[in-house]
């Protein structure tokens, strides 16, 4: 297997994540494997201790983990590495990277390429995400201000 990782955060490289029935018994491990059938909840004040959350993926119709990464990283603002496993498809990249997701465990070697051409293949955003991109009916009101408030010193000045 090969970790990609994002390059949008600084990442450990070499964490190996406990099963999470093991890591509940040792609470400073600093990586677990989350199952997607599991609450992040179940992380607790462990939470802030954790270099690295592995999320799998067993099918990609399978969308749980998208849920426990958007609740990981907005919710309970979680900072550290979340690692997608399984059944991670090149389609799919875009918007893992967007609910938080910063690494890929793949068997396939040139996978690298996808992530980074994945990074930025929206130039723009529709909704809120954890990438922290700003959504186009945002920008659109922020441009609007802008032109407003040029216009307004037209005609005082």
């Amino acid at each position: 297997m090969v970790t990609v990782h994002s390059g949008s955060r600084a990442v450990p490289s070499a964490l190996s994540p406990l099963p999470l029935d093991a890591w509940l018994l040792d609470l400073t491990a600093a990586a677990v494997s989350l199952p997607n059938t599991a609450s992040p909840d179940l992380l607790g004040d462990g939470l802030a201790r954790l270099e690295l959350i592995a999320l799998h993926f067993p099918k990609f119709n399978d969308g749980r983990a998208y849920s426990q990464a958007r609740l990981l990283r907005g919710r309970m603002g979680y900072r550290g590495e979340l690692r997608a496993t399984g059944d991670v498809l090149r389609d799919q990249l875009p918007f893992m990277l967007r609910c938080g997701f910063d690494s890929f465990e793949k068997a396939d070697p040139p996978f690298g390429e996808a992530v980074r051409a994945a990074a930025t293949l929206f130039s723009v955003v529709y909704q809120p995400a954890e990438d922290n991109r700003v959504p186009a009916a945002e920008l659109r009101r922020l441009a609007t201000a802008g032109a407003m408030a040029a216009a307004a010193a037209v005609s005082l000045g």
